[in-house]
């Protein structure tokens, strides 16, 4: 069976003996039908009747998908049951970046080395840096009366701010930014794995000169951090230095381009901020629920039943942050952007031990954009004639926006 009616992609992979056909559903959740049109509306379509919970499919090496809320944000948090040694499909092999290819207790301690970094109390000395990184853009192209959103703005406030958090010079920003455009709009799979690649390179050099001369930045405490008493590897520190980096740079720049997608096209929503400038971070926390972009992996550990569906150890489970979202058992009108909707708790920022460590400073982000943007230019919309470009795979990508306005 197809989950929208639509042909099934060429490859398939065999049906493991311990999967019922009817748990079969044929979809390769990386790209849905319709994802180029509308991702998020692509995705809702496996709440459709007659579509298991939880199903298994054929694409991508084969795997489990869980579609509902309760089971995204249950599984998120059971670590022992689901681990995060793979988080995404096919299996690729490659040496496991601390500390997201770990689970408890090795996780933890990691962990422990960034996470003071992104507290509150941290963040809030970031907030006035975003702001005015995001007055200085705006004001940079606001007579011209037209941006390109994604790499005229969205890229830049997450770099900006990592640049700042790491110390690294304002002149290699467009170097890292030409890697981060190639992580984020990639041409193909090679190109993106050999921007990591040169981004690794790039730290690699960063973190020997932090360990001859260390400072009071991020990487310079990473690097005289200690676990277990024994000073880090080059492989560890590459690893969580580039999660900070990467982790805070294709997800809140696609999440702020679906955002202003949004926003170009619902004048009564714009209005409704401007004219309550107080309901801004209760809209960053429904505009985050409406659209989310991250496909997490899981493996599982064990042979285990789970609500019935029996799994497999080895078997990997993808559970779409956007479906717990968008769950109509969760949400009333969940495709309904409500900015009154008492606070939702969602998967957006993941649950559990692995929980997102940027997740405020992508809140402050996005508080940031919309603050400064409506307050400069309160009526944009798409550019005529254009649209969104938007692609599936492991995040939901959207890479190009060109958006319009009338210069006062």
């Amino acid at each position: 069976m197809s989950a929208t009616g639509h042909a099934a992609p060429p490859e398939s992979a065999p049906i493991p003996a311990h999967v019922p056909p009817k748990l079969v559903v044929d979809v390769d959740i990386y790209n849905p039908p319709g994802a180029g049109d509308d991702y998020h509306l692509a995705l809702k379509r496996l709440h459709d009747d007659g579509i298991p919970d939880i199903f298994w499919t054929p694409r991508n090496g084969g795997h489990w998908i869980a579609t509902r809320g309760d089971d995204i944000y249950q599984i998120f948090k059971d670590y022992e049951n689901f681990s995060s040694k793979q988080l995404t499909v096919p299996l690729v092999e490659h040496a496991p970046l601390p500390p997201i290819f770990f689970d408890p207790p090795v996780h933890t301690n990691y962990r422990a080395l960034i996470a003071p970094a992104f507290m509150p109390q941290a963040i809030s000395k970031l907030e006035e840096k975003a702001r005015e990184m995001a007055i200085e853009l705006i004001e940079g192209f606001y007579q011209k009366g037209e941006v390109e959103f994604v790499s005229g703005f969205a890229q830049h406030l997450p770099i900006g701010i990592f640049m700042n958090m790491v110390a690294l010079p304002a002149e290699d920003r467009d170097y890292l930014l030409g890697l981060a455009d190639q992580m984020v709009r990639p041409d193909s799979s090679e190109r993106k794995l050999a921007a990591l690649g040169a981004i690794f390179e790039y730290l690699g050099v960063k973190i020997a000169e932090r360990r001859a001369n260390p400072g009071d930045d991020l990487i310079s405490r990473i690097v005289q951090s200690r676990i277990d008493g024994r000073a880090l590897t080059d492989q560890e520190l590459k690893g969580l230095c580039g999660l900070v980096l990467i982790g805070g740079l294709d997800t809140v720049a696609s999440a702020m381009g679906f955002i202003a997608n949004f926003l170009a096209k619902s004048p009564a929503h714009r209005k409704e901020l401007i004219e309550h400038p107080e309901l801004t971070q209760k809209a960053v926390d429904e505009l985050l629920r409406r659209f989310p972009v991250v496909n997490q992996g899981r493996r599982i550990t064990h042979d285990f039943e789970y609500k019935g569906v029996q799994m497999k150890e080895g078997d990997m489970i993808i559970i779409p942050t956007t479906l717990h979202g968008l769950d109509d058992r969760k949400f009333n009108d969940p495709l309904t952007v409500d900015f009154s909707r008492p606070t939702p708790i969602h998967s957006t920022f993941g649950n559990g031990a692995h929980r997102c460590p940027g997740s405020f400073l992508a809140r402050v982000e996005l508080k940031v954009f919309l603050q400064e943007w409506l307050k400069r230019i309160p009526d944009f919309r798409v550019k005529a004639g254009e649209k969104a470009g938007v692609h599936g795979g492991v995040n939901g990508t959207l890479y190009h926006l060109p958006l319009e306005w009338d210069v006062r």
